[in-house]
């Protein structure tokens, strides 16, 4: 076993600092739903390692946790550690794949320390990427935009693709893939004209503000033949217009749907879902857990893209633990482009 000789048991962290679920929101979580801890860290078994984290990442599918509902992803429990992706550097390890000084990813975020069994590590290499790129595009989120393109979306060489909320982390990445795939036009939709004139630098042939005006209506002006296949990251007035402007035969990959995360009402549903009947369009959602056999094709088809730069990606960084919890309530407000990660 590999031992913690590279560094004395009296240099080694005790505790940790942990955000846990306070309590349960209604529509837009507040500072009052959170609570940082300081707890002992639990003493390492065989096979565990300790690792000091150094970046991890805030998502919007985490508000569904927040909720005391049965879905994909188990709830937070109350009183109990909040979880999410994190990169870190082992310290201290009772375990043969891992020696000190190893930089790993794994699932113990929201937390400045933590100790975890190795089975529940990977170890991503630094000198190829910085560690918020093992939580973004070459993590999770690109696997998720390549998924949502390929096996859920069926994408053609030639389609008229459009992405909502382009600007974020999945979306920026998917209108990327879709033009390395063949796409012969990629629209995509953001909450700002900043953002819109960055999707323009990162390959998009158009994008539109939609604080601008109705979508339907700058959809049309922006693909006045149509559309085959929608990246549905938004929904709402989002989904409805993509309807509107399908093609027949066209795909919608439903991928997320932020605008309805906080609602407290009814949610709102597409008014024109009919449309769908006549046009012979295939809505199909999908959670990224049912398709991680893909992993190895991603990495082998679309990583090399990213380590080359022919694809980019866009990082938001904010510091200090004691502000995961702005970071997160950032992501409801366009606080970020691309990727949202917290540095500790």
């Amino acid at each position: 076993m590999t031992s913690t000789d590279a560094l004395s048991t009296t240099e080694l962290p005790t505790t940790t600092q942990q955000w846990v679920l306070a309590s349960r929101p209604t529509g837009l979580p507040t500072d009052e739903n959170f609570r940082l801890e300081t707890v002992d860290l639990p003493e390492l078994n065989d096979g565990d390692i300790l690792v000091a984290n150094s970046v991890a990442t805030v998502d919007p599918y985490m508000r569904g946790r927040m909720n005391d509902t049965k879905s994909y992803v188990p709830p937070f429990q109350l009183d109990q550690p909040m979880t999410g992706g994190a990169v870190g550097t082992v310290l201290a390890s009772k375990s043969d794949k891992f020696q000190v000084g190893d930089a790993v990813r794994h699932s113990y975020g929201w937390q400045t320390n933590a100790v975890i069994a190795d089975s529940e590590a990977t170890p991503v290499d630094l000198n190829v990427a910085p560690a918020a790129a093992y939580l973004g595009i070459l993590g999770l989120t690109g696997l998720t935009a390549y998924v949502g393109l390929t096996a859920v979306g069926e994408m053609k060489e030639g389609d008229v693709v459009f992405i909502s909320g382009a600007a974020g982390a999945v979306g920026s990445a998917a209108g990327q893939f879709a033009k390395q795939m063949g796409a012969s036009r990629v629209i995509g939709s953001a909450g700002s004209d900043e953002k819109v004139e960055r999707l323009l630098e990162l390959g998009f042939d158009a994008a539109f503000n939609y604080n601008d005006g109705p979508v339907a209506e700058q959809l049309a002006k922006t693909a006045p033949e149509g559309i085959d296949f929608y990246f549905d990251n938004v929904g709402g007035d989002h989904l409805e217009a993509a309807i509107g402007a399908m093609r027949t035969f066209g795909r919608v990959a439903m991928c997320g749907a932020i605008s309805q995360y906080n609602n407290t009402g009814a949610p709102t549903g597409p008014r024109n879902l009919a449309l769908a009947i006549g046009k012979c369009i295939t809505l199909r959602g999908f959670v990224l857990g049912k398709y991680l056999h893909l992993a190895g094709e991603f990495q082998e088809r679309m990583a090399p893209q990213v380590v080359s730069g022919k694809v980019a990606y866009d990082v938001t960084t904010r510091h200090g633990i004691e502000n995961m919890p702005a970071a997160f309530l950032e992501l409801f407000s366009g606080g970020n482009t691309g990727k949202m990660v917290v540095e500790f």
